[in-house]
């Protein structure tokens, strides 16, 4: 959830809580318990959001985490094939032309 999404459920809890104390038919003090189970509710949402999106940010670092070690193994074997290579060129007698 981005920012603007936070914004709007915020917003709409808001507008709904005080539609909710103007228009309740519930006495006083079971309008303040409406209003307290409903902002838990709404806690226990944000909270759910939190952590499935820390969940998701954790699951993208490791896959690029992943993705960063597997290029570097192949530029190792690049490398040491290259060494390999160059090895193999220096230490081969040159044939001489006749």
């Amino acid at each position: 959830m981005d920012s603007k999404g936070l914004s709007s459920f915020l917003l709409g809890l808001g507008v709904g809580i005080g539609i909710g104390i103007l228009f309740a038919p519930q006495s006083g003090k079971e309008t303040r318990k409406l209003i307290k189970d409903k902002a838990d509710e709404g806690s226990d949402y944000l909270k759910q959001r939190s952590s499935e999106l820390k969940q998701s940010a954790s699951e993208w670092v490791d896959k690029g985490r992943e993705a960063i070690n597997r290029q570097k193994d192949t530029l190792a074997d690049a490398v040491e094939a290259g060494r390999q290579a160059y090895r193999e060129h220096t230490a081969a007698p040159e044939a001489k032309p006749e």
